[in-house]
């Protein structure tokens, strides 16, 4: 069964059992892209425009507070959950999110319909863009969902996982604080380190790309709401933009703003640019801890085997009881992919010209493609990799005495060139720093006990404290 509709360019024929439209039902037909819808927290964002948007211009005294209403129960639907399977449009789609924005207002509009007691399509009554669009453009309003549904899931989702994450490095940090090895630079032997330095190090880069993502929310708390087609609030009621976001507020819970500058919102990307960027330094830094973890666990003979990963999957299908980094190795990948999608980020953010940046649709689809990827891989990784790590001692002990390294300590006393004929000799004979030094009566017994202790290298205390 179909219905008949008909938009500005003519009738269109729609499946009568859903809510969307004819705008919607044309996108669905142009743009056989991905595969990929934008996601359900851009979606409920969109709600929530239009609930805000409505109740300013009922209270603007711009529309009818019986449709009104009609359009804030419909739109709170959205909000919570239903209808979810409405939204149809591939994210790759036409510019400035016109496709998307009209794939809400139809829905909307026929649930409104429906919320009254009319059939579906009677957009004499409700209609998609002059009433559950009012006051508003797509120009605005997809900016707009970006920040909200960014914000959003940013706050309930990654930065908690982000939060315990920092509690299991800095729990790990303190467990290995008194085990010692062998530091490397260049990936060569290099002086002695505690595993739980090494871990504290990782700790403050989280905890710093932490900061920077807080930094760059507070761009994404201004938004566009009433600055129409190009920031000017053309058609938009007096006061439109003040009474829709305290009315935003009151729906997330979250302290928005007004935009400082309304042709800014429109034109540019800088703050959704701000965040990928935190998102990418956040995965540069995933990469390395989880490249660091692969090569420290790399064994269980022929590797590293400072640290032991906890088996989670059989690694491999031809060679019996060989098991693999795989939480690591899952953490690299959605740590590249993050870095992928802020690349298409920028080039979609200097894309934009004049008064209009069209390439939201892939901004809003990359950016928050970014944050589930990481809150997903960030919580996977920390539950069924980091938390259970534990040191294989005796081998970070047997390295941390073996190391060339240890002659550093050495060249205050004897002179650099003396410490790496020691050096040399040593790794010329296979033998230790300090049987070299002992054979060469270069210091007394307790001397060479002092200086070559690889626990005293690393600066602890004696408590190891």
């Amino acid at each position: 069964m179909v219905r008949l509709e008909k938009d500005t360019l003519g009738e269109v024929e729609v499946p009568d059992n859903v809510y969307y439209g004819p705008q919607t039902a044309r996108a669905m037909d142009n743009f056989k892209v991905s595969g990929e819808s934008l996601p359900i927290e851009f979606i409920k964002a969109q709600a929530a425009i239009k609930i805000a948007s409505a109740k300013a211009n009922m209270k603007s005294g711009k529309l009818d507070s019986f449709i009104g209403n009609a359009i804030v129960e419909a739109a709170y639907d959205i909000r919570n959950g239903m209808m979810a399977d409405q939204f149809v449009i591939d994210a790759f789609q036409s510019g400035a999110g016109t496709s998307q924005n009209m794939n809400a207002n139809e829905v909307i509009a026929n649930r409104a319909l429906e919320i009254l007691g009319h059939e579906k399509g009677r957009y004499d009554i409700i209609h998609p863009n002059d009433h559950v669009n009012m006051s508003q453009s797509s120009n605005d309003t997809t900016h707009t969902a970006i920040h909200i549904s960014a914000v959003e899931i940013l706050t309930t989702n990654l930065l908690p996982v982000i939060d315990e994450l920092l509690r299991t490095l800095q729990e790990k940090s303190a467990e290995f604080m008194p085990v010692v090895k062998s530091g490397r630079t260049h990936l060569q032997d290099a002086v002695p380190i505690t595993l739980g330095q090494e871990f504290s190090g990782y700790s403050r880069m989280i905890e710093l790309d932490r900061k920077r993502l807080l930094e760059s929310m507070e761009e994404l708390l201004e938004l566009n709401m009433g600055g129409t087609a190009i920031g000017t609030g053309l058609n938009a009621p007096s006061g439109f933009s003040d009474i829709s976001i305290r009315e935003m507020k009151d729906i997330t819970g979250i302290d928005f703003r007004i935009a400082d500058n309304s042709f800014e919102a429109t034109q540019g990307a800088g703050a959704i640019l701000a965040c990928s960027a935190a998102l990418r330094g956040l995965a540069v830094s995933l990469t390395k801890i989880s490249n660091d973890l692969r090569l420290l666990s790399s064994g269980p003979r022929a590797g590293l085997g400072e640290l032991n990963l906890p088996a989670v999957q059989p690694g491999s299908s031809i060679m019996p009881s060989k098991v693999n980094p795989v939480m690591a190795e899952m953490l690299n990948m959605a740590s590249f992919q993050v870095i992928g999608n802020d690349t298409a980020i920028m080039m979609a953010a200097q894309a934009g010209q004049l008064e209009l940046n069209v390439f939201t649709p892939l901004l809003a689809h990359n950016l928050l493609m970014s944050i589930k990827l990481l809150t997903g891989a960030i919580d996977s990784f920390n539950r069924k990799c980091l938390k259970g790590l534990s040191a294989n001692i005796e081998r970070c002990a047997e390295l941390a005495g073996s190391s060339l390294a240890l002659a550093t300590s050495l060249a205050p006393i004897i002179g650099y060139d003396k410490a790496a004929e020691v050096a040399y000799r040593a790794h010329r004979e296979n033998r230790s720093i300090k049987e070299v030094v002992t054979e060469m009566e270069l210091l007394t017994d307790k001397e060479s006990e002092d200086l070559l202790d690889p626990v005293k290298l690393t600066g602890l205390t004696d408590d190891r404290s």
